[in-house]
């Protein structure tokens, strides 16, 4: 797999690693990947990805992909797979190391019994509405549970009568005794474990009892030996509950090191959210190409290497900030501008008759697949008397700087020849134009200028008897303002872009692509990039547009320069 820009350069946390490697405190890197296997990954767990796996390479060490499973509730199969091939697709192998946090859940249980035989944990029969004002505020410090003073034999009882399943949903939980006047409020005697009489996915149903994922991270990382716990931002305010736990089980006590998680313009960053949005059937599933899932950007076209190079390029850093969608849009124009074959499709057809071109007759021009990588090879381009061009390259009556097709304009058709607009035909009824006769100079065929005259524009066809029919999915983005989330008194969902998706369904396009494979992706010149949806059928391709050539929300549409 390709893993050639795995991570940014230099950077705090390379820098926490070096000291430590360097002192001697750690001999190796073992870093993580944890998901919680409740929904599908999006580009912010990419960053994640990227940074642990690819320090895990630049120190030769290792990453382990662990699945912190402990809500069968929320938690499914599908998940996990998902999960799987998305990390896979990025470029990143975990090899042996895959682990689950229920891999564990017996040796969890235990390092629990511990904390009662240490006077550190005990049972408490609050409620979750009276753990919450027994809590206190950031103003008041919380009160101690009347349980707290249950004794070892009493709290350890209890415990086992919870794993035997004696108790129901939500009358008891284990918390650990830290400090109810801690000012963190995560040391105000948190709860480790709650009763739970749901089927795990993989335990099925052996347990009935099972830890918060504050208890069961870190004691994680620990039995797997990880070195660098490194995780967002939201969870700086945890450290001194995953120090406290390693240090009072005397366990090895891996380094939590945080981060700033990545949030994208446009977009939510919230797998509750996006759930909301599958269930609601707002979007057409997880893998929908509006999404920020990493399924959806697969399907949408966009290469996993243009991911790796966005994640690089942000860079990884202390504060919490918005990156502009655009930034992201750019890397994937970039990988594909390099990669990708040029195609011609018309997605809003307008018939062109060339009519001083012999009827009945067609040739073929040799073009290139791309323009400056020869590699790729050339492909023969049909032509014949009837066209079909871009109806946005005509215009009766243009306005200044458009070079496109005009009556009495000349203009040239891409490798093929000048033609000139003599006639406009329009539907008697609507008045719309429907069809262009237009003229062509046969002395310049395949670029030809052989009198020196310039014409400025260019513009895409397609030959009408060997065009293809063909659906295309134009997307944008997936909401109409820049930050959806940051109105807490509104409903997000209110702010989705009714104009996210524009599905086409006369397009037209150059021979070649009928068979394309699904997922393949081609430049269709002059609009923009384009993948074959994973359920297009040959012979009816389905295209969805991947990005367009530049950023069309910066655009001035209709002004040709």
């Amino acid at each position: 797999m390709d893993t050639t820009t795995p991570t940014a350069g230099v950077n705090f946390i390379r820098n926490l690693i070096d000291d430590d490697l360097a002192s001697g405190r750690q001999r190796t890197v073992v870093t993580r990947f944890p998901p919680e296997p409740n929904g599908y990954l999006h580009i912010g767990h990419a960053k994640s990805i990227c940074l642990n796996f690819g320090l895990a390479l630049h120190y030769s060490g290792r990453c382990h992909l662990r699945f912190d499973d402990t809500n069968p509730v929320k938690e499914e199969q599908e998940y996990i797979d998902a999960i799987k091939a998305d990390v896979r697709w990025l470029g990143f192998d975990w090899g042996a190391h895959e682990y689950y946090a229920s891999d564990y859940f017996e040796r969890l249980y235990a390092f629990a019994e511990r904390l009662i035989e240490k006077e550190l944990a005990y049972v408490c029969d609050l409620n979750a509405e009276q753990i919450r004002e027994y809590r206190g505020t950031l103003t008041e410090p919380g009160r101690e549970s009347p349980y707290r003073s249950r004794s070892v034999a009493e709290n350890l009882d209890l415990l086992r009568r919870m794993r035997a399943g004696e108790f129901a949903d939500g009358t008891r939980v284990l918390r650990a005794k830290v400090d109810m006047t801690s000012p963190n409020l995560n040391l105000r005697d948190p709860v480790l474990y709650r009763i739970l009489h749901a089927t795990h996915h993989r335990t099925g149903d052996a347990w009935c009892l099972y830890p918060m994922y504050d208890f069961a991270h870190g004691q994680s990382d620990s039995l797997e030996g990880i070195t660098h716990s490194i995780c967002t931002l939201e969870f700086e305010a945890h450290r001194p509950l995953y120090d406290w736990l390693c240090e009072a089980l005397e366990i090895y006590h891996p380094r939590q090191i945080e981060f700033a998680r990545l949030n994208l313009t446009y977009t939510v960053m919230s797998k509750r959210r996006l759930l909301e949005l599958v269930n609601e059937r707002r979007v057409a599933g997880w893998d929908d190409p509006r999404m920020p899932t990493l399924s959806g950007m697969r399907r949408r076209g966009y290469p996993a290497a243009a991911i790796r190079t966005f994640c690089e390029r942000i860079g990884v850093g202390k504060s919490d900030s918005i990156i502009d969608m655009s930034v992201l849009e750019d890397c994937v124009r970039e990988e594909l501008d390099h990669t990708v074959p040029r195609a011609m499709g018309v997605l809003r057809p307008l018939k062109v008759v060339i009519t001083n071109y012999p009827e009945g007759e067609g040739e073929q021009f040799t073009v290139p697949n791309h323009p400056k990588d020869s590699s790729l090879g050339t492909r023969s381009l049909p032509f014949g008397r009837e066209l079909y061009i871009e109806r946005d390259d005509f215009m009766e009556d243009p306005p200044g700087k458009y070079f496109r097709l005009a009556p009495g304009r000349e203009v040239r058709l891409r490798y093929a020849y000048l033609i000139r607009c003599d006639e406009v035909v329009k539907d008697p009824a609507s008045g719309e134009v429907v069809e262009l006769r237009c003229s062509y100079d046969p002395a310049t065929g395949g670029g030809a200028t052989p009198d020196g005259r310039k014409v400025k524009g260019i513009i895409h066809w397609v030959a009408a008897a060997n065009a293809v029919p063909a659906a295309v999915h134009l997307y944008d983005r997936l909401f109409s303002v820049a930050n959806p989330t940051a109105d807490k008194t509104g409903d997000y969902r209110d702010l989705l872009n009714p104009a996210s998706l524009e599905i086409l369904g006369e397009a037209l396009l150059e021979p070649m692509l009928a068979a394309a494979a699904p997922g393949s992706c081609f430049q269709f010149e002059r609009l923009g990039y384009f993948c074959v949806d994973p359920e297009s059928v040959s012979g009816q391709p389905c295209f969805n547009r991947t990005v367009t050539l530049r950023d069309s929300w910066a655009k001035v549409a209709g002004v040709e320069s």
